[in-house]
């Protein structure tokens, strides 16, 4: 299992809840299995090309992650982050 931490602003998505673990030994396989338990949570993290949203970033445990192709091991933490604007 990979531990997931969702950025507020996915909050709705996921029923309130910030915290999560999902199965999948790579981050495209955990978001569909996020997916397949809150409909419409990947499509706000992944555009329709399956690429990372320019406004989202994805880290697994410190290191950046762009590629949904990344592997994950049991027990990695994926952390997703959203922009924050405003003026």
């Amino acid at each position: 299992m990979v531990r997931v931490l969702l950025p507020s602003q996915l909050h709705a998505y996921s029923g309130g809840v910030s915290r999560l673990e999902a199965r999948g030994a790579v981050i495209a396989e955990v978001l569909d299995d996020l997916d397949r338990r809150f409909p419409g949570l990947k499509f706000r993290i992944i555009d329709e090309q399956g690429r990372v949203r320019p406004h989202m970033r994805l880290f697994v445990g410190r290191n950046a992650a762009r590629d949904i192709r990344a592997p994950l091991a049991d027990g990695d933490e994926l952390l997703i982050f959203g922009a924050l604007s405003g003026g």
